[in-house]
């Protein structure tokens, strides 16, 4: 059973001081970002209109929250017309609660799970659990997370910090069809995992999924995967039930065509996923009783922040993570959530709310390379400095806000001239060897200096406007 992500999350420095020391995870990540990377430049070079496309996704994504009450209400009326039932959940509580309720009134002991991330947001299997129900995982990357009994580490990769050679030791400890002379080889891996699946499979009576959108004017659920075992899990059980955050909605198929082209291209560096599946209401084959439950959990409260909302138009193709410098040398355990990199230090805390997960905005060197790559032109850069100016503003201690006020005014205009003048006249006491020892010992300076020299100043005597 994998471990939640449910409690205070642990401060990012912490955690990030303790990854770092991991040199085995550093080459395992940068290994990994690079080839998703350039796999993700090539084709999305193929594409001529790709900076319209984004512009495209971001401006439908933003107008579908502007009228987020209204789509949501007519995706409830459709889904349920078409046969399927639809759920309110206020927080991550009343969600497990409806997943549970409904397992039991079927006496339902064991259910498989695909698209997992939303149901690893209100820590679904630990919940389930409690109840004597037991929660499988079926994308290769989340059975690896859940055999380890870790958190994910990447939104679209969750192993991302594993290599073959752990995998291997894994399945051969804890999967039962698993020979021990089974080699690293990605096919006989998939290949273990494959046969010890179809079992769960065939026999779950129940499957939880997430979704990758929801079409309000059909009232309809979608979701894009690359192994086949999203499209077992929707249609063998007899139940079905989806959890999706409110902010998948989009309000026509229209929009859908958008979204298809982005999201393979920036998440796998593919031209289109191998499987996309739809299901509204119970039409069709597949399960005869299917649920939605539609999750605030924290959504409602980042619409209102006028910067913050873009956030919710992620669309978790990870691509910001792949090219973001910090996540490439913490990893995503770092960030003591499921929704790591950058994309995950605008999001958490605004989820979470005031004063929780603190001090993630602060992960990040503001380099823009996010921004760039985002396939709905998320500014994530311009919303990280919005969530630190507010974090300062609302829950710093004192003595913090005494020290921004000060750097406030000493990099104002005339600051800087003092400044200047300033470090003219004694930049070579600055540059000596003996400030260069003091340094580190001072309390602000020691961990700037623990790794740097004091460089010397190079303004003159000048006036600087």
């Amino acid at each position: 059973m994998g471990k939640g992500y449910s409690g205070v999350p642990i401060p990012f420095p912490k955690l990030a001081k303790e990854a770092l020391k991991d040199t085995q995870l550093r080459t395992n990540l940068n290994r990994a970002t690079t080839t998703i990377r350039n796999k993700r430049a090539r084709v999305v070079a193929e594409v001529q209109d790709w900076e319209a496309l984004r512009q495209a996704g971001h401006d439908i994504k933003m107008a579908a929250m502007a009228e987020l009450s209204t789509h949501l209400i007519r995706f409830e009326k459709e889904f349920t017309e078409a046969g399927g039932t639809v759920h309110w959940a206020r927080d991550s509580k009343e969600a497990c609660e409806i997943v549970t309720k409904i397992a039991l009134d079927n006496t339902i002991s064991e259910v498989v799970k695909v698209k997992s991330l939303t149901t690893d947001e209100i820590s679904l299997n630990e919940h389930l659990a409690k109840y004597g129900i037991s929660a499988k995982e079926t994308d290769l990357a989340e059975l690896i997370i859940q055999l380890a009994d870790e958190h994910p580490s990447h939104i679209l990769v969750p192993a991302i910090h594993k290599n073959r050679d752990q995998i291997r030791d894994l399945f051969v400890k804890e999967i039962p069809e698993a020979s021990s002379s089974l080699t690293n080889s990605p096919t006989e891996l998939a290949m273990t995992a494959r046969t010890h699946l179809r079992k769960k499979f065939l026999s779950a009576r129940m499957a939880v999924s997430g979704a990758n959108f929801a079409i309000a004017e059909s009232g309809t659920l979608c979701v894009v995967e690359s192994e086949g075992n999203g499209r077992m899990c929707l249609t063998l059980p007899e139940i079905l039930v989806s959890i999706i955050g409110i902010e998948k909605i989009l309000p026509t198929w229209n929009d859908l065509e958008v979204f298809l082209q982005l999201l393979p291209r920036s998440a796998t560096g593919e031209r289109m996923n191998p499987y996309t599946s739809f299901w509204t209401g119970k039409c069709g084959d597949g399960p005869s009783e299917r649920h939605v439950i539609l999750l605030d959990n924290g959504r409602i409260q980042t619409l209102a922040d006028t910067v913050g909302r873009e956030a919710l138009a992620c669309i978790r193709c990870s691509a910001c993570m792949n090219v973001c410098p910090v996540y490439e040398r913490t990893g995503g355990h770092s960030y003591s959530s499921v929704y790591p990199g950058p994309i995950g230090a605008i999001i958490t805390p605004q989820l979470l709310g005031p004063g929780q997960a603190k001090t993630l905005p602060f992960a990040s060197t503001l380099c823009g390379a996010c921004y760039d790559v985002c396939p709905v032109k998320i500014n994530i850069p311009k919303i990280l400095v919005h969530l630190r100016a507010k974090e300062n503003r609302d829950n710093a201690s004192v003595l913090e806000k005494l020290v921004m006020r000060i750097a406030s005014k000493a990099l104002g205009p005339q600051g800087l001239r003092y400044l200047s003048r300033f470090t003219s006249t004694f930049a070579p006491l600055i540059a000596s060897a003996s400030m260069q020892t003091i340094a580190r010992h001072l309390p602000v300076l020691r961990k700037w200096s623990a790794f740097r020299n004091i460089p010397t100043p190079r303004l003159s005597g000048k006036h600087h406007r």
